[in-house]
C-alpha cells in the first residue's frame, strides 16, 4: 500500500459516496487508475464496504446499552454456543470477544427501556454460560464512529 492508496482510503472514510472522478480529482490521479486501485482495495479486503450511516433513534433504535458478559465456563462449546446465539439477536449491533474481564463487550440498540427490559430478561439472560452481566445505557453519544488514522 502506498501513498495514493492511503490517500484514496482517507477520502473514502470521510464520504463513500463520491464518484470515482470526484475521488480521482481529490487524490491527485486520472479516473481509470483510480478505480483499479479502489477495485483492487476491495479485492484486498481493506475496503470491506460501504455504509449507511442512520440516525438509530429514526428507526426505534436510539436507547443504546452497553453490555458487559462475563461467562462461568470458557470451554469451546460455551463460547462457541454463547457467541452464535448473541449474534443472531437483531438488537446487538456489535458483539467483541475480549482479552481479560469482560470476556465481552456487547453493543445493543433498542427502542426504549422497556424494549431492553424484554431483550435482556427473553433473550440475553437465556444464553448458555452466564456468571455476570452489567449493562451500562449510553447518557449521551460524544464521539461516533471516527476515521481509521491513515
Amino acid at each position: 500500500m502506498d501513498a495514493l492508496d492511503r490517500a484514496i482510503l482517507r477520502q473514502l472514510q470521510v464520504d463513500g459516496r463520491l464518484t470515482n472522478v470526484e475521488l480521482a480529482e481529490r487524490v491527485r490521479l486520472s479516473p481509470s487508475p483510480c478505480l483499479r486501485r479502489v477495485r483492487a482495495l476491495e479485492r484486498a479486503g481493506v475496503i470491506r464496504g460501504y455504509h449507511a450511516d442512520i440516525d438509530p433513534a429514526t428507526v426505534d433504535r436510539g436507547f443504546e446499552v452497553t453490555v458487559h458478559v462475563e461467562l462461568m465456563l470458557k470451554d469451546r462449546a460455551t463460547v462457541e454456543a454463547f457467541e452464535a446465539g448473541i449474534a443472531a439477536f437483531d438488537e446487538v449491533v456489535e458483539c467483541r470477544r475480549m482479552f481479560g474481564l469482560p470476556d465481552y463487550v456487547v453493543h445493543v440498540a433498542v427502542a426504549d427501556q422497556a424494549a431492553y427490559e424484554a431483550f435482556y430478561m427473553n433473550k440475553l439472560a437465556e444464553l448458555p454460560g452466564l456468571a455476570r452481566v452489567n449493562s451500562q445505557f449510553t447518557m449521551k453519544l460524544v464521539k461516533q464512529g471516527g476515521t481509521i488514522p491513515i
